[in-house]
């Protein structure tokens, strides 16, 4: 299966369109999103984490290629900081949900 079949949910650095277009290499539309069950956190950088209650803010990302996967994930530096992981994000105009591809943080978020 294709990476790309998947939109990616963002919450930190990619959600400045200028960041997002020098990691992807191209500009890219953001869609206001939110994931019910997650709250933002930054330390060095952001993360987020389960909390029930609460929702993390961000943006989904669509129809990215599985190149442009393969330089988010050495951004992110996967596996080292941050996992990908499928999650169900609702859209911010509506009670519409979509799976999605997040970075989640490997544990050093708990430091």
């Amino acid at each position: 299966m294709s990476l790309a079949q998947l939109p990616l949910f963002v919450y930190g650095s990619l959600i400045d369109p200028q960041r997002r277009a020098e990691v992807i290499g191209r500009e890219i539309d953001a869609m206001p999103a939110r994931l019910n069950g997650y709250e933002r956190g930054r330390g060095r950088y952001w993360f987020i984490r389960q909390r029930a209650g609460r929702a993390a803010t961000g943006a989904i990302l669509e129809n990215l290629t599985d190149a442009e996967f393969v330089r988010l994930d050495e951004y992110e530096e996967v596996p080292v900081l941050y996992t990908r992981e499928r999650v169900r994000v609702s859209l911010i105009d509506g009670d519409a949900q979509r799976e999605c591809w997040v970075y989640l943080p490997t544990g050093w978020e708990q430091n």
